[in-house]
């Protein structure tokens, strides 16, 4: 069979036809399905988006239903972008959009965040570089970009989803490797794109940020080749962007929703912050760098250091008068609204948080703008400026008011201390000549399959290929899985037979 006229529908293996599990006729709604009947989108219901799903029951997000709404979202922005003939065209220029892909891609953009989130996600990257020698380290990103061009398994062989190139190109939020794709590197613009700057515990190891590994690298350019030409190799396709964008939007919004529903959230506390900034917005502005640090605990001294952390990092969208007015935006809204009565669990209190999710979601999307030359650390698809303002105002009091927590902290120290003994369990377990024949399935597999990912003169080949599979093995762990799986390893569960976890 020929392939596809169109290079955006082409697959990694094989030609145009589909696969015999596939029920739709679109290639990028085959795709679609293709990422839900994953069980590594299953897995995404036990996974932290903040607070682990053990922990909090159905008041808060996890990492499926975040990916579900970021999908909503998604689509929405691209329906409303074809909807406007001018858009459309441009859109065609930059490479196309279609809202099949973009929903395929935010529903998949999630499938290798590891257990307990970000969290997880920073302990692996530290346990990977230091421990286990491996250059590329983890990052969620590049994970999820392995999953569907790799560990995943489409009849009997590790193909990954075979996903169009359309689609695998949108899941690139970060179309880069960690340190040398493409050439020159991103990391070098100046300004390098958002994530494209080294992490600060090791400046000289590449990008904080990047969508693949290099053993992915030859899939990343084939997935891109359909946008050579037309944009920029270190910039996001335009449905990518979109999925960029709906994230914002989905995380700004359902995170505040989330942390008022549980209590934690208090008008008090954040009608102090932004009031304070308010009405002394003057001072704080003349205060040196070294004075506002002194006045860490001074209501109004954290919204006027995001002030200047936006006006240092994102000058070309930056704006005072548009601050001002975000502030002022979300003051009314959260504070004299959302948060004036606890959360109660009456239908009164959820019709309320409905209308306030639907009324922000519906104001963001119809703020969606699309620039032929967008800035280096923009995309082509952005909020505009008012909206943009409003959702760092949203995040902020999000990380303000909910990730700065010492119980949260707490609660996190314990869950990378979980991470980094089951890495060394699995390590020693791996190592154990005596234990060869006994290791899980999965764990043989993905050895193999990493050592054959590595060229045969690689130093320590088997070596790196071991500590690869270690981290792709715990990465597909939700959060219930990695805890079962610690005490079982450590002799402080009595239980042999257990479903928390198969091996």
């Amino acid at each position: 069979m020929s392939l596809p006229a169109d290079p955006r529908a082409r697959r990694t293996f094989g030609d145009g036809a589909g696969a015999p599990g596939d029920l739709a006729v679109s290639p990028y709604r085959a795709d679609r399905d293709r990422i839900v009947s994953s069980p590594f989108f299953a897995r995404l219901g036990g996974v932290t988006q903040v607070v682990s799903p053990g922990g909090s029951g159905l008041l808060v997000h996890n990492r499926l239903t975040h990916s579900l709404k970021v999908a909503q979202v998604g689509r929405a922005i691209a329906e409303r972008l074809l909807a406007d003939d001018s858009t459309r065209d441009l859109l065609e220029k930059l490479g196309g959009c279609d809202p099949d892909v973009v929903e395929a891609a935010a529903l998949a953009h999630d499938l290798g965040h590891p257990p307990f989130g970000h969290l997880g996600e920073q302990v692996l990257d530290r346990l990977a570089r230091q421990r286990l020698g491996l250059p590329d380290g983890f990052e969620g990103n590049a994970q999820s970009y392995r999953i569907v061009t790799s560990t995943e398994i489409r009849g009997a062989a590790t193909i990954g989803l075979n996903l169009t190139a359309a689609v695998r190109a949108a899941i690139l939020k970060y179309p880069w490797t960690r340190a040398t794709y493409p050439d020159p590197h991103p990391r070098y613009l100046d300004p390098p794109p958002r994530g494209a700057t080294a992490p600060g515990d090791d400046p000289d190891s590449g990008s904080a940020k990047f969508g693949a590994y290099t053993t992915e690298i030859d899939d990343l350019r084939q997935a891109r080749a359909p946008f050579a030409g037309r944009i920029p190799d270190w910039q996001q396709t335009v449905e990518a962007s979109i999925m960029d964008t709906a994230d914002d939007i989905a995380y700004a919004i359902h995170d505040v929703e989330d942390f008022y529903r549980v209590g934690v959230l208090q008008q008090g506390s954040v009608a102090s912050e932004l009031m304070a900034w308010q009405r002394e917005t003057a001072e704080l502005s003349g205060l040196t760098e070294r004075a506002l640090d002194a006045q860490e605990r001074r209501p109004g001294s954290s919204i006027e250091r995001l002030r200047r952390q936006l006006h240092r990092k994102d000058g070309w969208i930056s704006n005072e008068a548009a601050f001002a007015d975000a502030v002022e935006q979300v003051r009314a809204e959260l504070v004299d609204g959302l948060l004036a009565a606890p959360f109660d669990g009456s239908i009164e209190a959820e019709q309320y948080v409905a209308g306030f999710s639907a009324r922000w979601t519906r104001r963001l999307v119809d703020a969606i703008e699309v620039v032929a030359q967008p800035a280096v650390r923009s995309g082509y698809v952005l909020l505009g400026s008012a909206q943009w303002h409003e959702v760092q105002v949203l995040k902020f009091i999000h990380r303000r008011f909910v990730l700065e927590r010492p119980d949260l902290a707490l609660h996190q120290r314990g869950q990378a201390r979980l991470l980094e003994a089951l890495v060394d369990a699995l390590l020693a377990w791996i190592l154990d000549p005596e234990e060869e024949t006994r290791l899980p399935r999965r764990l043989h597999d993905l050895v193999e399959l990493a050592e054959a990912e590595l060229p045969e003169d690689t130093p320590d080949r088997l070596s790196m290929a071991r500590g690869r599979a270690i981290i792709d093995f715990v990465a597909s762990l939700t959060d219930g899985q990695a805890v079962a799986l610690l005490d079982a390893l450590s002799g402080r569960s009595g239980q042999l037979w257990t479903d928390a976890f198969v091996l």
